[in-house]
Parts: structure tokens; C-alpha cells; sequence
């Protein structure tokens, strides 16, 4: 079935012969928001059909075509002729909301279904106890707000000098009909956060009454002390005296005053004033003066505009970073009046920054070192504070690329190298030779650190000339990269030559050289020449001894000697 309703099946046969060309809706009702109260139209246009036209609710017929005797604020508006079938409901009510269609009979079909939601606007809100609510000082208020019969349930809000009131509770009642809510508010609000005179509103909306409706309640409250602290002089430099100043209103009156700095009660200050040589804790630290009545107390404090020097709040750290990435160093200070940072690197005359934060973008191994961070205070005084900057990065080697040895004796040549991290391997070559650590023939390697870094040393037990013509490598490495230094041996001056000897190091070994060389050529004349003269002399001698003889001549003995 359609539709749900009761005709006469002779209706329903003169329906049935009716049936025109191809139906196509036109316009269809599609879901509508409506407030309570406000027309609404529901729109229906089929073409190619000039039957009956039905609208159902939620199932159940309302008329046919133009016939909605049943219900006097509907109407169906139109020109027929052209196909519209439009739903007028005039005024509409909560009894209206559902779900609506528009049928063509003859032709068998049927719209698609429209949702109409109908929205009611809460009551006026109503506070308890309104206009005028009456309270000790010191008691705690809680207010109640009813907004009644909504759709959907109201929203509540409370709403103070323009601010709204956070923290309070709602429930919401479903009413007996299934579709409208009641709303109730609680507000509480403690009795520090009171003053008498002050007006609290309730404001209830829904999407009915999206401006809202409000209720408006007057605080009346016997008070606690009014009280107003006041400092002289201000601003007052470091060590000099301040007088401070409670003045109260109060009714009842005022039984009693309590001083106190930073939270600690002053035990030596009982009266209206309080007199003291200040120092920097003022300005942080500051005076409270408790004022109290028959009804309870008020506490009021004030901070003193002391004139102080820098003093650091947070102290900056020092750090380590990788090559290439950032360093933010932060560094706080407090001082009064208004103090300058200066963000510098030891040693050097360039300000890096005037934040708190300093940040060196990128950072190469050049940037390591000590930063310092200064703070001015002017005419008062000044503060600073040193933090180290450590790069890891490839290791650097700085070394004499040529050092000094004595020929013969034992030589050293040293490599200084900066890592960080420490290098994880050291080596040195030369030739066809790589030497990290321990002995190998004349060679030793050591390698100490120190607090600057790493020394490594190449120890040669006997100097020789080919060592002065020798390219030693110096290399390091670690996780980041390495490092070489090519590093020459030159031979060391002989220091018994005085400043003005004409022999350089060079002509000094040469004549050496020359000296043994004819020394020893005249030792083998010498040699020579006794051998020849013994041979001689045993030719001549004319002996019987039975061992064979010489087979020398004279001649022979004068070639051998010349």
C-alpha cells in the first residue's frame, strides 16, 4: 500500500482509469528546521499526472488534492494545472514534527521523505531566590536556573561583568510528551569570588532561540574587610627603607592586622604600618597585609619596585652537538629596572645575541669554545656566566709540519690532535710502513691524552740520513671523519758551533767525512810499508831454518812496498 487510509473501492476503480504518461517529480519535500509558531511549506511538483494527489504524515493520510478539512492550519497551495502540490502549514506546532510525503495514487509512487523537525524555545529562565540574593561574607553562593519545556533541551550558561561563569552542573528531564526537555543549572562560586552589588545572569538557548533568554540575580553581601595596601617610596634602590600601609574599611570593624613576606608571617609588625630595609626578595618576595573582622579576613599583598643587580634565575648548561646541527643555549636573569643580555664568545668582541636564547645554527668545529652570558643592569650592576660548546666532528690535527733531530741520536716527531669524540684510531706511515701503536725496528709509537686532546708520538731509536728524506703521515679518525698531517724531519744543528761558525750542518759532515777518509788511507800506507820492509829483510838474512822459503824476489818486495 501507498498510503494508509479508508476509501471506497469505487473511488479507488475511477482512480485506477486515470492513469496518464510517464510521472516525474519535480520538486520533492526534503527535510526542514522549523521554529514553533512560523509557516512552512513543503513542496510537491509532478509532471505528466493529473490524478489524485495524497499527503501522508507518519504513515497516515491528511487529504486528498486541496481537501485538508481535518486540519485547519494545513493547506495545499499551487497551480494544479501545472502539477504543484505544495503543503502549507500555517503556525506550526510541536504536534507537527515528522515524517511527510507526497503520493501520486494513480501512478503507484511516492516521494521521497521529508523530515520536518519542529523547535520550541524554552520558557523564560528562572533563577531561585531572584532578583535579590542575600549572603554573609565568607558564605559560598549557589545559584539555581530552571529553563523549561525546550526543543531541543536549553543550554545554560552564567554569565558575570560580561565573562562567562565556568564550572557549572546541568540536568536535563525529558517532559511527559517525548519530545520537550527541562534544563536546570547549579552554579557555585566560592565566597573569595563574591563581591556584594555584583550581578549574575542565567541565560538559556537552544537552536529555537539562539540569542538566548536571560534571568538576571543582584548579590547582596555584608562584607569583610575593603582593604588597600600601599608602598613608599617606590621605586627604592636595594638597602634603603620602605613603609608599608594597610588601610581598611570593615563592617564590623577591624579586630586585627597580619603581616607577612613570601608566605612567612612577620611577627614584628602587629599595627596598620610595617617599616624595613629592603633588599632584592622584595620584588619577588611579596608583602601581604591580612585585615580581620567579626565576619572573617581579607588578604592583600604588593610587590616592592627594589633596584637590584643582575642575579641569575636560570643558570645556562653547557653542551655538546654534531657538526652541523644547531646549539640553543638559554640563560635567564632577574634584575630591576629592566637588565640587557649580551650572548658573546670568550674572546672575541662580537655579540651574538640579546635573548635569553642563543642559538648557532649549523655549527662548525671553529664555533667550540666558551660563550658567556652578561647581563646589565644599568648604574647598578652587572652578572655573566660561562658555558662550554663542544662540536663533535672530524678530528683536527695541528702539528709542526716539519720538526727537528740529531743524526745518530734517537728523534721524535709529534702529532696534536682535537676530536670529539676521541679518535678511534691513530696511525702513522711512512713508506711502505703503518705503525699505530707498540715497536716496529726503530720505530715506537706512544699516545697520551691530555685535557686539550690527544698527542701522538713517533719515536726513531737511531736517527739515519735517509730519515731526513722521509714523508711521515700523521692520521686520525673517528665516527665523523678523519684527519691528516704530513709532517718532514729536519736535522737538528750541532750546538758546540758557535753562532758565527762559517761550517753550516751540512759542510760540518763533509769534512768529517773527508777527515776519516784520509786518515784511514794513510794507515793502510803505513801498513803496507812495514809489511814490505819486514819481507825484505828476510831475503837478506841468510838462514838455514829448514821450512820452505819465501818465494819473493827483491823485486817483488819493491812492488809490494810502492
Amino acid at each position: 500500500m501507498i498510503y494508509n487510509c479508508d476509501l471506497p473501492c469505487s473511488f479507488f476503480l475511477s482512480l485506477l482509469s486515470v492513469l496518464g504518461s510517464s510521472v516525474v517529480f519535480i520538486q520533492q519535500p526534503h527535510d526542514l528546521v522549523v521554529v514553533a509558531g512560523q509557516p512552512v511549506t513543503l513542496p510537491c511538483s509532478i509532471t505528466g499526472y493529473h490524478g489524485t494527489v495524497l499527503w501522508v504524515k507518519d504513515g497516515l493520510a491528511l487529504g486528498v488534492n486541496r481537501d485538508m478539512s481535518g486540519y485547519p492550519r494545513y493547506d495545499v497551495i499551487g497551480d494544479h494545472s501545472k502539477g504543484e502540490y505544495h503543503l502549507l502549514i500555517q503556525r506550526t506546532e510541536l504536534t507537527d514534527d515528522g515524517s511527510f510525503e507526497c503520493q501520486a495514487i494513480q501512478a503507484a509512487t511516492r516521494s521521497r521523505p521529508a523530515r520536518l523537525t519542529v523547535l520550541v524555545p524554552p520558557d523564560d529562565p528562572v533563577i531561585i531566590g531572584a532578583p535579590v540574593v542575600s549572603l554573609r561574607a565568607g558564605d559560598s553562593l549557589n545559584l539555581t536556573c530552571h529553563a523549561e519545556n525546550a526543543k531541543p533541551a536549553a543550554s545554560i550558561i552564567w554569565i558575570r561583568n560580561g565573562e562567562v561563569l565556568n564550572g557549572a552542573a546541568y540536568t536535563k528531564t525529558l517532559l511527559r510528551d517525548g519530545r520537550r526537555e527541562s534544563t536546570v543549572s547549579t552554579l557555585h562560586i566560592s565566597s573569595s569570588n563574591i563581591e556584594t552589588g555584583q550581578q549574575i545572569t542565567c541565560r538559556a538557548s537552544n537552536k529555537a532561540a539562539p540569542n538566548g533568554k536571560e534571568a538576571t540575580v543582584t548579590i547582596d553581601i555584608q562584607h569583610f574587610p575593603l582593604v588597600n595596601l600601599s608602598v613608599e617610596p617606590q621605586p627604592v634602590l636595594e638597602g634603603n627603607l620602605v613603609k608599608f600601609h594597610c588601610a581598611a574599611k570593615a563592617n564590623p570593624p577591624v579586630t586585627h592586622y597580619r603581616w607577612a613576606k613570601g608566605g612567612n608571617m612577620i611577627t614584628d609588625a602587629t599595627g596598620d604600618t610595617y617599616e624595613v630595609l629592603v633588599d632584592h626578595s622584595f620584588f619577588t618576595e611579596p608583602v601581604s597585609c591580612e585585615v580581620t573582622n567579626a565576619l572573617g579576613s581579607t588578604n592583600i599583598s604588593r610587590n616592592v619596585d627594589v633596584y637590584f643587580g643582575p642575579r641569575l634565575a636560570a643558570e645556562p648548561q653547557s653542551l655538546q652537538v654534531d657538526r652541523g646541527s644547531d646549539a640553543v643555549f638559554s640563560c635567564a636573569w632577574i634584575g630591576n629596572p629592566s637588565l640587557t643580555i649580551v650572548w658573546m664568545k670568550r674572546g672575541h668582541g662580537v655579540v651574538l645575541s640579546n635573548e635569553n636564547t642563543l642559538t648557532l645554527k649549523g655549527v662548525r668545529q671553529e664555533d667550540a669554545g666558551k660563550y658567556v652570558c652578561r647581563a646589565v643592569v644599568p648604574r647598578v650592576g652587572v652578572g655573566e656566566k660561562e658555558v662550554m660548546l663542544t662540536v663533535n666532528g672530524p678530528p683536527s690535527i695541528s702539528s709542526t709540519q716539519t720538526q727537528q733531530a740529531l743524526y745518530g741520536e734517537k728523534g721524535q716527531i709529534k702529532c696534536f690532535i682535537r676530536s670529539t669524540p676521541p679518535p678511534d684510531r691513530i696511525a702513522w706511515s711512512w713508506k711502505e710502513t703503518v705503525l699505530e701503536s707498540g715497536t716496529s725496528g726503530r720505530y715506537t709509537v706512544e699516545t697520551v691524552s691530555t685535557e686539550d686532546g690527544v698527542i701522538s708520538t713517533l719515536t726513531m731509536s737511531n736517527i739515519v740520513p735517509a730519515d731526513f728524506q722521509t714523508i711521515y703521515n700523521c692520521t686520525a679518525w673517528n665516527s665523523f671523519g678523519s684527519d691528516t698531517e704530513i709532517i718532514r724531519l729536519k736535522e737538528q744543528g750541532n750546538n758546540q758551533f758557535t753562532p758565527g761558525s762559517v761550517f753550516s750542518s751540512g759542510s760540518l759532515r763533509l769534512a768529517v767525512i773527508i777527515g776519516v777518509a784520509v786518515g784511514a788511507f794513510l794507515a793502510l800506507i803505513v801498513l803496507i810499508g812495514t809489511l814490505g820492509a819486514f819481507c825484505c829483510a828476510r831475503l837478506d838474512r841468510n838462514t838455514e831454518a829448514t821450512r820452505t822459503p819465501l818465494t819473493l824476489s827483491g823485486q817483488d818486495c819493491k812492488d809490494l812496498i810502492f
